[in-house]
This record gives structure tokens, C-alpha cells and sequence, in this order.
């Protein structure tokens, strides 16, 4: 018998076919949407579009087989189960009378995710799960559409959209009727409120920084890296991380902290951080990230290497409570992902420790702040320099 959280089973009565499960990192979403299937839409083939991270961790299949159901003809008590990456949606876009579960949020913008999941939706039942659901209201637009709110993104942006006037790009202003915007959302929205027995314990970590490279690099606009002059502000930013994220006290704050926490995740950004990595002595290194897709290690003392926008979400480690940020994302999203994945419901944890590298520069400076506030950062809207 599979056992469900109150949380768990109060969301699986209140969901419906075109609604958003929306619970925080570790609240036990797959197995709710698991369980849903089995009780309201079985014997349907069943689809899930997930991280790719999530579909070669075989997480899925794991939730599933607690219920029966599998992969294979004969292997399975109900439907046939599907497991794939968002990169492989349009695939899909002809089934029809089956099941699909969207795991983390991928709908943004207009583009050809979007595009397929708004044709798969028109032929099949499902629900949307999502650790942090739409950060404003564009967001929600093609599961508006897909509700029947909304014939389409135009409707939608004639209706409640004020474009600011006399800017380079369309920039929001504000938004009209937000009341029945809320009532929508309400209507699709099904959360899961949890009380986590797990206690946060934030450490900022100081780390140093080369002040006259920076300066030079942002009076100057050079790019030391290229010894060429910087072609326009997003590359300017880019040379401003690198000068303060390469600094060699970050590496040993980590070896300081594998003295603390012999099992140790470690996000970073960028490719250069991950070369310092590597350079890690007496201890066993693991990635996940655009060139490995290595498992968590499993040995006694260890660092496992996760590339924000590779690995921040879709997995999870109960075999340690500690996270050191190398570096500061711009994404609050992957922000808060990254934190959840030591946050589970089943760590044998109580306290969990995160450790975040921050300088007194202008750049880090930026960044955390907008993150604190729940905000990504965005280059064009925070002038630094």
C-alpha cells in the first residue's frame, strides 16, 4: 500500500485535468501525480515530459512502480508508462485519449515547447507541476490558453497588458484586470502547503576578489580574456563574474568546507569554475552538467559539481545536508531549486546547511539582492556600471 501525506491526498482530491499541482521543492509531487493518475485517468497510456536529469535518473519509473504500472506490454497494471525531456515534446504532439503529466515548468514565451504542449492538450487530459509557478503574469498565459481562457497570447495581451512607451523593446508597464487574473489562476492553481520538519541554516562565506582588474575592466570596457575591447554590455558583464568568480579563495573555501562536510554539492555557473573544480585534490568528484551526467557519488568524502541551469532542479540527495553556492545565479528559479534538493521529504536530515561565496563587489552585490527579494536578476535593468 502506498502511503500519502495529508498534503498529498488533500491535492490529489482537488486536481483535474488542466490544473497546476503547485508544491515546493521535496513536497512530494511526482508520487501525488502518480497516485492521481491511478485513481482518476488509468487505464490511459500515461506521458511524462520532464528534466532530462529527472528522466535518466529514472525517477519516474520508481513513483510509477509503487502503483504497477510500467514501461512494457504485460508490465504493467494499468497504461502503458512514457518518460522523456522537454527537448523532446514535439514527439508527441499526434497521441490522443492518453495522460500527460508536465513535471517543472518549461512553458515560457512563444516558442516551440509552448507550441507543442498547446497541441498536445487539445487531444488529452493532464496537469502541470511546478515548484514555483509563474513569476508574472505572462508566464501563465499558455496554460491560460490551454484552459480555454484564452484564444490566444495576442488576446491575452490586449486585454491586460500596458507596454511602457518609447523603449528600445517591448518592457510591461503594468497590467489591467488583475482581479480576474487572480480568480484564474485560483481556479487552476492547486497547492500543496507543507510544515517542513527540515531547519535552513544560511551561511554567507566571504570570499576575495582582484578590485583593480575589476575596475580596469569597467573603466576601460576590456576584456582581458579576449585583450580585446568589449563589444556591448552583456559581454561586460560577463567579464565582471569572471574576474570575481575566478578568484582562487573560492576553491579554498571549498577544501576548508570538505573538512566541515565531507559530502559536499557545489553549484556553480560557469565553465571556467568548473575547471577549477576539477583541481580538487583527495576527494571523489562527480558532474552534472552539459558535457557529464554522472550519478551523486557514493563513497565517504566527495563534491559533486552542478551546473545551475543543467542540474538545478529534477533530482534529489538525502545522502548529505550540505550545499556550498560557488557562485550566484541570475535565476531565482534555479535559486530555490537548488536549494530543494537536499530538502526532501524522506532526508534522514534535520539541519541543512547552505554555504553561499559572496564578495563586496558591486556585481555579487546586485545579485543577492535581487535573489533575497525573490527577483532574478536582470542585466538591463540594474545599470552597475
Amino acid at each position: 500500500m502506498v502511503y500519502l501525506y495529508p498534503h498529498q491526498r488533500d491535492a490529489v482530491d482537488a486536481l483535474a485535468t488542466g490544473k497546476v499541482l503547485w508544491g515546493g521543492v521535496g513536497t512530494g509531487k511526482s508520487l501525488t501525480a502518480a497516485t492521481y493518475y491511478i485513481e482518476k485517468e488509468s487505464p490511459k497510456d500515461v506521458y511524462v515530459i520532464t528534466t532530462a536529469k529527472k528522466r535518466d535518473s529514472l525517477d519516474w519509473e520508481t513513483e510509477f512502480a509503487k502503483y504497477g504500472v510500467g514501461k512494457k506490454v504485460g508490465g504493467t497494471v494499468a497504461g502503458l508508462l512514457t518518460v522523456d525531456s522537454w527537448n523532446n515534446i514535439h514527439k508527441y504532439e499526434t497521441v490522443q485519449n492518453s495522460f500527460f503529466i508536465f513535471d517543472e515548468q518549461r512553458l515560457v514565451g512563444s516558442g516551440k515547447w509552448v507550441k507543442s504542449f498547446l497541441r498536445i492538450v487539445g487531444r488529452n487530459n493532464w496537469i502541470l507541476l511546478s515548484a514555483t509557478p509563474g513569476d508574472n503574469w505572462l508566464d501563465y498565459i499558455p496554460v491560460f490558453i490551454a484552459n480555454g481562457f484564452y484564444r490566444n497570447r495576442t488576446e491575452f495581451k490586449d486585454e491586460h497588458v500596458v507596454y511602457r512607451p518609447f523603449t528600445k523593446f517591448p518592457q510591461v508597464d503594468r497590467y489591467r484586470g488583475i482581479g480576474r487574473l487572480v480568480r484564474l489562476r485560483n481556479q487552476i492553481l492547486v497547492e500543496m502547503p507543507f510544515v517542513r520538519r527540515t531547519v535552513y541554516h544560511t551561511q554567507n562565506v566571504a570570499v576575495e576578489f582582484d578590485q583593480a582588474a575589476f575596475d580596469e575592466a569597467v573603466k576601460k570596457r576590456w576584456n582581458p580574456y579576449t585583450n580585446k575591447p568589449c563589444k556591448d554590455i552583456s559581454e561586460l558583464y560577463r567579464v565582471m563574474r569572471r574576474i570575481v568568480n575566478s578568484d582562487a579563495s573560492r576553491l579554498l573555501a571549498v577544501q576548508k568546507l570538505l573538512d566541515v562536510h565531507p559530502k559536499l554539492i557545489v553549484f556553480y555557473s560557469f565553465d571556467y569554475e568548473l575547471e577549477a573544480l576539477r583541481t580538487l585534490e583527495d576527494v571523489e568528484i562527480r558532474e552534472w552538467n552539459g558535457h557529464k551526467h554522472q550519478t551523486t557519488p557514493t563513497g565517504d568524502k566527495w563534491v559533486y559539481l552542478v551546473q545551475y541551469a543543467a542540474g538545478s532542479e529534477g533530482w534529489n540527495c538525502i545522502s548529505t545536508n550540505a550545499i556550498f553556492f560557488y557562485s550566484l545565479p541570475y535565476s531565482y528559479k534555479q535559486w530555490i531549486q537548488g536549494h530543494g534538493r537536499i530538502d526532501r521529504l524522506n532526508t534522514p536530515y534535520t539541519d541543512l546547511y547552505y554555504y553561499v561565496a559572496i564578495t563586496n563587489s558591486k556585481i555579487d552585490i546586485a545579485i543577492k539582492k535581487c535573489l533575497e527579494s525573490k527577483k532574478s536578476f536582470n542585466e538591463k535593468a540594474h545599470q552597475l556600471v
